[in-house]
């Protein structure tokens, strides 16, 4: 058992660290974690018309009897200041984050 859930966390941290080596370009802003299940948040730059695109990485549960573990999962979505997100996971905050 406890090799099960050595094995899993190191399976987390593992995928954790592809998703910080993938993270967007040098000019985007990131947060890390905040809510429960996050993982973190980043913001791509800034376009013409006010807009970017903000990713969210949360962790995944995928069970598999014992073996259960978690993944991570990587949402985005398009963001503006004048227009709020209704998903809390993507709406704090609510402007850019800097980078």
């Amino acid at each position: 058992m406890r090799h099960c859930i050595i094995a899993a966390l190191a399976v987390v941290l593992m995928a954790a660290a592809g998703l910080f080596t993938g993270a967007p370009h040098a000019r985007a802003g990131c947060f890390p974690g905040g809510a429960p299940g996050v993982i973190n948040k980043c913001d791509g730059p800034v376009q013409a018309d006010g807009t970017w695109q903000r990713c969210v990485a949360v962790a995944k549960y995928v069970p598999r009897g014992f073996s259960s573990y978690l993944v991570p999962e990587r949402h985005c979505e398009v963001m503006s200041a004048g227009r709020p997100h209704p998903n809390p996971e993507f709406a704090n905050p609510p402007t850019h984050i800097p980078g």
